[in-house]
């Protein structure tokens, strides 16, 4: 088991790359944005629309990892009382558990709006990239984030010691 866990954190790190990529991009279309505004008066027609695309690569590409390594805010007022009860590992369970059910139907949503906008044949505004491709993108990497929290709930009950660091 600890094989796969091992393959499954070198993958992780491909996403986070697309992610730094999307960013590096954002940051650089900004930039010409900015310049071209002001010293041509010649701004770029589409950032809006690259901003929205790159805002959703670099959210959704990172939510698997950062699921993984429970990475998200926690508010910890009763994590005292959860470990001297020595229940923080049901607690941990229960939670990524009901999380990564919860996602499942905003992932089945996102599937359906995509399908839809694919059917109709929905394209971004100035570029012309069909919408489903996002939809498709957010939803994939939403399932991933959902089988992820399921699988850390279920190692959490069953396969404690395979969280540990290696």
């Amino acid at each position: 088991m600890r094989p796969v866990l091992t393959l499954l954190r070198q993958a992780s790190h491909l996403p986070v790359a697309l992610a730094c990529t999307a960013l590096f991009a954002l940051m650089v279309m900004t930039f010409s944005d900015v310049v071209l505004r002001s010293a041509a008066n010649a701004p770029i027609e589409a950032a809006t629309e690259i901003t929205r695309i790159l805002m959703a690569i670099i959210v959704f590409s990172v939510m698997p990892q950062l699921s993984a390594q429970g990475g998200h805010i926690a508010v910890d007022l009763t994590d005292p009382l959860f470990a001297r009860w020595r229940l923080a590992r049901g607690r941990d369970a229960l939670v990524n558990l009901a999380a990564g059910l919860m996602l499942v139907w905003p992932v089945r949503q996102v599937w359906v709006l995509a399908e839809r906008a694919r059917g109709y044949g929905d394209v971004t505004e100035y570029l012309g990239i069909p919408q489903f491709y996002i939809g498709w993108f957010i939803a994939v990497f939403a399932g991933l984030t959902a089988a992820v929290l399921i699988a850390l709930g279920l190692l959490h009950l069953l396969a404690p010691r395979l969280l540990r660091p290696a």
